[in-house]
């Protein structure tokens, strides 16, 4: 196994469209509708990687961001920003991809960021 990524966005297709390809590549994939629920996860699964949507309701990704960089536990795992927003000033993450992204993109930072953990 390549390890786990946690897909964090409140949009279930995407989700699910992330976690096949991620899943056909060898990795483990949990998912979270927030930031809340990622955090959960995130202290399950121990992800080598964690791809951030910013705008979700409830907790987002700027909270959960700033959470999981105080929790010693978490502040170590990578983060990429998959967002419409695309780079976003005060927010620290590892890389950034704009929606919508190319599928080859994607896996290029994940493998880059997994491996860096």
């Amino acid at each position: 196994m390549a390890g786990c990524v946690l897909v964090v966005d409140d949009e279930r297709d995407i989700r699910d469209a992330i976690a096949e390809l991620l899943t056909d590549e060898g990795y483990e994939v949990e998912g979270a509708r927030d930031g809340a629920e990622a955090l959960e996860k995130a202290r399950d699964c121990h992800p080598v990687v964690v791809l951030l949507d910013l705008m979700m309701p409830g907790m987002n990704g700027w909270e959960f961001r700033a959470r999981q960089r105080g929790d010693p536990e978490l502040s170590r795992i990578p983060v990429i920003v998959v967002s419409a927003l695309g780079k976003v000033p005060g927010v620290d993450a590892a890389g950034y991809l704009q929606k919508p992204f190319e599928l080859d993109d994607l896996l290029s930072a994940v493998r880059r960021h997994a491996r860096a953990a």
